[in-house]
């Protein structure tokens, strides 16, 4: 079983004003001269954590790493003007062009799964290799699932939790309800919705129950910022031009070597999205990882994440 690489702190790291409103907060780690590839985070407003460094070989990797707008340390916090799927894939494009690379190979989990796919498809020129992990093609089905009902019946008493902040009228659509809440002019409203919205999601994301992730999202800051950027892509069904999209277009990219992981028991991004991208892309390496949920952290996926990175490695020295 691989485990992390050792802890690395970045040799570079600036800010890259990316519009008249947003800069972004970027990173390098590793080495100058390695393979250069582009950590996509979750959420979507799920920043960056030092672990997120530690999934590739420091002596062969360039790893980039970046705050999407409105998250982490990119500015402003939590804005959600001029913040859509296009946005962030024409940020990634300027990141790569300010750095001076060619080509570089893609590594995304969950919301940064969506958004790998969305840039390839856009850019397939520029990718040399993708990992994906925890598969979300942001489908209505998938929306539906994690917000509605599907995840509900297996954790319901996490969703008692989460259900609780929406009167009875309003929760035929627990999304539309949320985003009116984190939308409005209330600041305690505001709170109380993202707590319950963020909190959902840190109960659910691992197999096994983890009281400092859940600890993590429900802080004040982290669940605004999170709670206020997820809802308003999901509310808006990812920016995408049909539901669906991003696996009608898997076409684009078949010819990209990839690697495709997933957890049997991911809740909030369920099995059955990683298995319709493995059908439709059955050139990339697929692995299910049988005692695993949603989180990159769990030992299973750990260990396939890596030995993707390390594979790509091998081949490219």
């Amino acid at each position: 079983m691989r485990t992390f690489y050792p802890p690395v702190e970045p040799y570079n790291t600036f800010r890259l004003p990316v519009s008249n409103i947003h800069t972004l907060y970027v990173e390098e780690v590793g080495n100058p001269q390695g393979l250069p590839v582009v950590f996509v985070h979750g959420g979507p407003g799920g920043g960056l954590e030092p672990t997120q460094r530690r999934y590739f070989d420091p002596a062969k990797w360039r790893v980039i790493l970046f705050d999407q707008r409105g998250a982490g340390k990119s500015a402003p916090r939590a804005s959600l003007e001029e913040n859509t799927t296009w946005d962030l894939v024409a940020d990634m494009e300027k990141i790569r062009a300010h750095l001076g690379i060619e080509k570089w190979h893609v590594f995304g989990g969950s919301w940064g799964s969506t958004l790998s796919l969305a840039y390839a498809q856009t850019h397939p020129e520029r990718v040399r290799g993708m990992v994906v992990r925890g598969i979300f093609l942001v489908r209505q089905s998938e929306i539906d699932w994690f917000y509605q009902q599907g995840a509900s019946d297996i954790y319901p008493d996490a969703w008692e939790d989460f259900v609780r902040p929406i009167p009875e009228n309003e929760r035929h659509d627990f999304l539309a309800a949320y985003h009116k809440r984190l939308s409005s002019s209330d600041a305690n409203v505001v709170r109380e919705a993202a707590e319950a919205w963020s909190v959902w999601e840190g109960r659910t994301s691992k197999l096994l129950p983890d009281s400092a992730l859940v600890r993590q999202f429900g802080a004040d800051e982290f669940a605004y910022t999170f709670a206020r950027i997820e809802c308003h892509y999901f509310y808006n069904k990812g920016f995408m031009p049909e539901d669906g999209w991003l696996l009608k277009n898997v076409e684009k990219i078949r010819h990209i070597p990839a690697y495709i992981v997933q957890g049997r028991y991911d809740m909030p991004c369920p099995v059955r999205s990683a298995w319709d991208l493995h059908r439709a892309w059955p050139e990339a390496n697929f692995t299910i990882v049988q005692d695993a949920g949603h989180a990159a952290s769990e030992p299973g996926t750990t260990n396939a994440l890596i030995t993707a990175t390390d594979e790509f490695a091998a081949h490219a020295f």
